[in-house]
């Protein structure tokens, strides 16, 4: 499933040339190389879980893994990020997970395993610069990396919507963590220059093209508030109630995802106030992504922009997973000439805002947001320039 092309990208060369040097250092051979890149929502929060449509784009931070086949059934996996090496047998493989970094792989390997795929042992080596802790995938980038590897390795083939399902599989069910679809899925089938609008019900996707002279500039806060998971949970549940109550309302509604304005509008005061708001942020933001697709296909960047703001006001309002520093960073950059939009992106509470900058206010970009918010809040943040990146494949 993996492209096998040469690259020519001079990063990709650097970054594939450190693998290889590391991977020889510590095996004594020399590997394939796979890479898989992180990914940055640009419109579409909270709207995955409630089977509906967001739009991400795979960016050039990447994991990339080493491999090198083993004549024995380990699978033998060394991370330079935590200087460490674990042990796996394939012919062992353990049902769960132990809290470990390498459950990720271990998960992986398992899934794989069984769906029918024979592995064979080998030798791996993890490496990236993808920002951990930033809410940019580091794990799904992980996982579909492993996943590539893998398989390239044992010569077995598989489609990548079902290696993407698989790795989500992984995290679920082996890890332990809820997440959604669209990490590995655009991990997997990101591509240049290139939005993917999603519909997390049927897996069916489009991929939409950004203009070449747009930057996808992303803003760490370098916070997260520690009620992060508990109030994620909490706003699943209320999605929820809100679902169960509008399948009351009409046998038709599986999800929010299936909640017309008219029927929301209809029975939103007979809705406790806070689910009310709730479901209003997620069949809003729906819409959103829907006319965001519309915009990008017509290349209007102003009308984009604008539908991110008001995602950034309906999460920040109705949905209260914003905070202050989010607040400010989005602030700080739409006072910027040549900014199209910016918005809070992930989970919330913390982490990062993606914005749409002209190429030629980058440098204005930066230092207003930066000595803005350090003057704001003492923190100094972390700003990254990415382009929309190609998906999981073998680049050596």
């Amino acid at each position: 499933m993996s492209n096998r092309t040469k690259p020519t990208d001079p990063a990709v060369v650097d970054r594939v040339e450190t693998v290889t040097e590391r991977f020889q250092r510590h095996f004594g051979s020399t590997p394939h190389v796979h890479q898989a890149p992180g990914r940055v929502n640009l419109i579409g929060e909270h709207t995955d879980y409630n089977d509906g449509f967001v739009m991400p784009a795979a960016i050039g931070f990447y994991t990339c893994i080493g491999i090198a086949p083993r004549a024995d059934r380990k699978l033998v996996i060394r991370s330079e990020h935590f200087a460490e090496q674990v042990e796996i047998d394939l012919n062992r493989l353990p049902a769960h997970g132990n809290g470990h970094w390498s459950d990720y792989a271990t998960g992986v390997a398992s899934m794989l395993a069984g769906s029918g795929k024979h592995l064979v042992g080998a030798n791996l080596l993890a490496d990236g610069d993808v920002p951990q802790g930033a809410g940019l995938s580091s794990s799904a980038t992980f996982e579909v990396a492993v996943a590539s590897a893998l398989l390239d390795a044992a010569g077995e083939e598989l489609d990548r919507k079902t290696m993407a399902l698989l790795c989500q599989k992984a995290e679920n069910e082996f890890v332990g963590a809820r997440c959604g679809i669209m990490d590995q899925f655009v991990s997997s089938h990101g591509k240049r220059e290139h939005a993917l609008l999603l519909d997390c019900r049927s897996l069916d996707y489009r991929l939409l093209h950004l203009s070449e002279n747009v930057r996808l500039v992303i803003c760490n806060t370098m916070v997260k508030h520690n009620l992060a998971k508990g109030e994620y949970n909490e706003r699943r549940a209320e999605c929820e109630a809100g679902a169960r109550y509008f399948a009351g309302q009409n046998p038709d509604v599986k999800a929010l995802r299936d909640v017309s304005f008219g029927l929301f509008q209809a029975h939103e005061h007979d809705l406790p106030e806070r689910v009310m708001r709730r479901c209003r942020h997620v069949i809003g933001e729906n819409a959103r992504v829907l006319q965001a697709g519309e915009a990008l296909e017509r290349d209007d960047l102003n009308g984009f922009g604008a539908l991110m703001g008001q995602s950034h006001q309906s999460l920040r309002d109705d949905f209260e997973v914003s905070c202050s520093e989010l607040d400010l960073m989005v602030e700080l950059a739409t006072k910027i000439d040549g900014v199209y939009g910016a918005r809070m992106t992930g989970g919330g509470f913390g982490g990062c805002t993606i914005n749409l900058v002209q190429a030629n206010s980058l440098a204005d970009f930066q230092h207003v947001v930066s000595a803005g918010y350090e003057s704001g809040t003492g923190v100094k943040p972390e700003i990254y320039v990415c382009s929309a990146s190609d998906g999981v494949r073998r680049a050596s």
